[in-house]
């Protein structure tokens, strides 16, 4: 009989698996904070910046919604050690790439975040990546299942 059990969780899924929903769980009382017009939240903002944000099309901001909660979710498959966090993760990414490319390459991101913007930006799509790439190498060993 062969034996299906997942194999054990090494220590780095938890650690990775904790920071990374903290990570994303302040990216989702951002998305909320923002979508909701929190005045005290929102009034670290200059007009030009909250013009911008309350400016996004439709279709962005369910792209930017399916790219804050897909990533909580997948965060939350990983910690249940469920492999179907990749594609989640990855539907996540694609999403946040999209929302970057719409608001650095075709409205005026850049201008209005400056460089803090576009390295904050950065790290989130480098995080996000390596949440990915680590996820499918933790699928590979079995540790997902």
């Amino acid at each position: 009989m062969l034996d299906t059990k997942p194999s054990r969780a090494p220590v780095h899924l938890w650690i990775v698996g904790g920071l990374a929903l903290l990570w994303n769980l302040m990216g989702a009382v951002d998305y909320v904070l923002t979508m909701t017009r929190n005045e005290a939240y929102m009034s670290h903002f200059t007009p030009e910046q909250l013009e911008f944000f309350y400016g996004f099309p439709a279709w962005v901001v369910a792209l930017w919604a399916i790219a804050i909660w897909g990533g909580l979710l997948g965060i939350v498959l990983l910690l249940l050690r469920r492999k179907q966090a990749v594609p989640v993760l990855a539907v996540s990414f694609v999403c946040m790439v999209v929302t970057m490319i719409h608001n650095y390459g075709f409205a005026r991101g850049a201008e209005i975040s400056g460089g803090s913007g576009i390295l904050f930006s950065g790290l989130v799509f480098v995080i996000s990546l390596a949440l990915i790439l680590n996820s499918r190498a933790l699928v590979r060993k079995g540790v997902l299942s």
